[in-house]
């Protein structure tokens, strides 16, 4: 990891006008498409080495219609307005000071991920929009898909006149994660995208700023007032949709007057849910087709366990009482709070935002589904006449 050559990378980044970088987007895009069958080859070889059992296994597989969905979401990342150079706010101070807060790029963003290569692409193609350098650290699980996807991305800067540099993959090593890690001075932010395991590490472990993201313990609550038939659609949804997502559902709260009806809601999971009803299972993010279930008294009962197990990700509440649903979604400590829809939503392109670069769970700098917004920063500009403090 050169560090100097990463930092011009982000320089001439920086310096591109937004139609330069909107083409290269387009181009990324293309070269995917171009090259469908390298990275499935790639990929294959990734898929042999994990067990299909693993919950981690869906994450990790492409196909065509995957890539073909990656490469449109790179488009759709063009055709958004650039988030650089926006003045923020501004004001003219007493002593004729005019004061401007502006958009502009972090510089270097570095991001480790597991076995998810899609993110190679998601968070290149941001970053790039952004006008930031980015380090890719990506699990020893998807290591060859993401080999392949980063030789797309190359062939593109190479046309554009950008060095690779702009786009770093580094090796799928434990020496590469402690190097990135302890980058100070190279990289501004790091965004850790995983399991929570993944993200307490590097919480614990870098000596650079920490944008946590990704870990979720996702709870949806079926009020006494719920209509039954959407509460087992939304819970459905929000579980089996895809298990091994951050936003699916992890626990089920249900109003204790609703027991006799708890086979209602469940109904449509029967088969497929492994349900658990220990305490025990409360607090654990699944990423499987298992699901913990317990039964409480009223919102509050529901308000009292996700504020105790929760992990301010998403949460869900079901009911025709706008009375208690306005409780939930203003007492629900969380980055996304639902009523009458299921967490399967928390997500950037189902949010407008186009491609994501995560779900921060934390409340410093950016909150929720994380873009093109959320990695930019700002700075001030100052224009005077002279003026001299006094």
């Amino acid at each position: 990891m050169n560090s100097e050559d990463i930092k011009t990378a982000s320089r001439l980044l920086a310096a591109c006008s937004e139609s330069e970088i909107n083409a290269l987007l387009v181009d990324i895009a293309d070269e995917l498409e171009r090259r469908i069958p390298e990275v499935l080859e790639a990929n294959a070889k990734d898929q042999a080495r994990m067990d299909p059992a693993n919950p981690m296994f869906d994450r990790l597989v492409l196909n065509e219609e995957r890539l073909r969905g990656i490469a449109a979401d790179t488009r759709k990342v063009a055709t958004l307005p650039s988030p650089l150079g926006r003045t923020l706010e501004e004001r003219t101070l007493p002593n004729g000071l005019e004061i401007k807060r502006v958009s502009v790029p972090f510089g270097v963003i570095g991001v480790i991920y597991e076995a998810r290569p899609n993110v190679t692409v998601d968070v290149a193609s941001l970053c790039l929009k952004a006008g930031s350098a980015c380090i890719l650290k990506g699990g020893s699980d998807a290591d060859d898909s993401c080999q392949a996807l980063v030789r797309v991305i190359h062939a593109a800067l190479s046309r554009h006149g950008l060095p690779a540099e702009a786009v770093t993959l580094l090796p799928a090593t434990r020496e590469a994660t402690a190097e990135l890690l302890a980058a100070r001075g190279l990289v501004d932010v790091l965004i850790p995208r995983g399991s929570s395991r993944l993200i307490n590490y590097v919480r614990e472990n870098a000596s650079v700023p920490v944008i946590e993201t990704g870990a979720g313990v996702v709870h949806c609550y079926v009020d006494g007032e719920a209509d039954l038939d959407m509460a087992a659609r939304i819970v459905e949804n929000a579980k089996c949709r895809r298990v091994s997502v951050c936003n699916a559902l992890d626990c089920l709260l249900v109003d204790k007057s609703l027991e006799p009806q708890l086979d209602r809601i469940l109904a449509p999971m029967q088969g497929r849910v492994t349900f658990h009803r220990d305490e025990a299972s409360w607090g654990t993010e699944w990423l499987s087709y298992d699901l913990a279930i317990r039964l409480v008294d009223g919102v509050d009962g529901a308000m009292d366990h996700i504020r105790r197990f929760g992990s301010g990700h998403s949460e869900s509440i079901v009911t025709q009482n706008r009375a208690t649903a306005e409780k939930f979604l203003r007492g629900v400590d969380a980055a996304c709070v639902y009523w009458n829809a299921p967490t399967s939503f928390t997500d950037g392109a189902q949010f407008g935002l186009g491609a994501e670069i995560g779900i921060s769970t934390q409340k410093l700098h950016a909150r929720g589904p994380m873009a093109l917004e959320a990695i930019t920063t700002y700075k001030w500009t100052i224009k005077g006449n002279g003026q001299t403090r006094i």
